[in-house]
């Protein structure tokens, strides 16, 4: 078959069809682990999570390990029978989840998978359970039904994604000679729409933050005191105020010295992609979009640096009226940031301004919580092609090339430390609730993905020993 006509191989297709109804039902499982990392209670549910995955790889034939590490486990799967001479493909996903708060927002359990209308709802089933397990049964089924895989295939499993990876740049750095591969892939992002399979060009890096205004000794009387003593609620109210000007500009000096430019070609590129604003925002339930002047809504998401406020907490919260002067605000900032930007060099910049325009009469502290690098690929060489027609074969269409608002740090990692080209081929979609409650993947987008992924290795492995290029 010509590329133009490739469809997903018989014997592969086949396999799916018989074997899918068990595929979701070990899915099932998986999702009912509550493996929340940032959460102390369910260490050993992240655990447990890790030895279910582990099983689950021996049992389709790879060599599968556990790697203790100072916080969660990563799991390491193996498969080196094709030989020095075949490529290496290392594939890169997490089990960890986000905490699934608040609660009463759920239509359904979110460690019990439902699905409604064509769609899995469950925390970790678009990221990443449901995306990583895609790539766990393609293996499989090309180990059924050829005996062998194309390739040799590494499978790299992390349960502190979601907690910004504190752990997993050094193991990479440590274990680079048996992490090396001609390539690697990821599957933890979006497609553009709805049967638009998609090809991930960027990622935006990220620098987290939290801000703790301290004034009096403990809570005061409102009335006794406000109005002489310095409200540490208003005090860090100011301090974010400052963070933008009326354009949507960010105002931290220096913020913007190492932002790269996007060619013309990529923003005229976005631009012709069916997108609509009025779509986008009936998504979001938002009452009207915003951002930076001069730019459109996915030159915003995808291009350009933000910082945005994430959390905020201080004083009375509860129900009915306590008149206190609060002893104490904090708030969470996320900083995304875009290619060439560095986020030790943001947290500097950002320290040096919220110490700057802190008001007297509070002491103000800023934490460098975790950070991690914007990523850009060159899509160009038989990585992508490769991809291309894998994605055309299963969805019938030509994928669109497209960025990512949000962070997958070992993205960079991978690229500094291994020097080999990264793919990232996602099937979620846009309003996936990934972070939110009712998170879901389509079940259409999880069986096509099987067909594509196992197709892609086909590709891989029938290439050249240099499979990015």
């Amino acid at each position: 078959m010509t590329p133009a006509n490739r469809k997903v191989a018989s014997d592969l297709e086949g396999f799916f069809a018989r074997e899918e109804p068990r595929i979701r039902r070990e899915l099932d499982e998986f999702l009912r682990i509550p493996s929340v990392s940032a959460r102390s209670e369910h260490n050993k549910d992240t655990e447990r999570c890790a030895e279910w995955l582990a099983k689950q790889l021996v049992q389709i034939g790879m060599k599968a390990t556990i790697h203790p590490t100072a916080g969660h486990p990563i799991v390491v799967a193996e498969w080196r029978d094709a030989g020095p001479d075949a490529p290496t493909i290392l594939v890169y996903g997490h089990y960890d989840v986000q905490p699934v708060e608040p609660l009463e927002l759920w239509t359904s359990p979110p460690f019990e998978p439902t699905v409604r209308d064509g769609k899995l709802f469950a925390r970790g089933s678009v990221d990443d359970k449901g995306q990583l397990y895609i790539h766990v049964k393609a293996a499989e089924a090309l180990l059924k039904q050829r005996g062998r895989l194309p390739m040799n295939l590494v499978i790299l499993a992390e349960g502190e994604e979601e907690v910004g990876s504190d752990n997993l740049a050094g193991f990479v750095e440590k274990n680079a000679k048996m992490l090396a591969a001609d390539a690697v892939v990821i599957s933890d992002s979006s497609m553009f729409a709805p049967g638009q399979p998609s090809i991930l060009s960027s990622l935006r890096g990220l620098a987290y933050f939290q801000i703790d205004v301290v004034g009096p000794a403990q809570d005061l009387h409102s009335g006794s005191y406000g109005g002489a003593v310095v409200n540490p609620a208003m005090a860090l109210a100011r301090i974010l105020s400052t963070m933008h000007d009326a354009k949507g500009r960010i105002t931290i000096k220096g913020f913007y010295d190492k932002v790269r430019k996007w060619e013309k070609r990529s923003r005229d590129a976005i631009k012709k992609l069916p997108f609509k604003d009025r779509t986008f925002l009936h998504e979001t339930g938002a009452t009207a979009l915003g951002g930076e002047d001069g730019f459109g809504t996915l030159e915003r998401i995808w291009m350009r640096p933000t910082c945005e406020v994430n959390g905020l907490l201080s004083g009375y919260t509860g129900e009915g009226a306590k008149t206190v002067l609060p002893s104490k605000a904090m708030a969470k900032v996320s900083c995304r940031l875009v290619p060439d930007q560095d986020p030790q060099q943001i947290a500097k910049l950002f320290t040096a301004h919220v110490k700057r325009v802190a008001p007297k009469g509070v002491k103000v502290s800023v934490q460098y919580i975790h950070g991690g690098k914007p990523w850009r690929a060159e899509l160009d060489g038989p990585l992508y092609d490769a991809a291309r027609l894998a994605l055309r074969a299963a969805f019938g269409k030509e994928p669109v090339i497209v960025g990512e608002g949000g962070s997958i740090p070992v993205v960079g990692d991978f690229t500094r430390v291994l020097e080999t080209p990264v793919l990232l081929m996602g099937f979620g979609l846009p309003g996936e609730n990934a972070h939110a409650p009712d998170e879901w993947i389509s079940l259409e987008n999880f069986s096509k993905g099987l067909r594509a992924v196992a197709t892609l290795y086909e590709e891989l492995g029938g290439g050249r020993r240099e499979a990015g290029g």
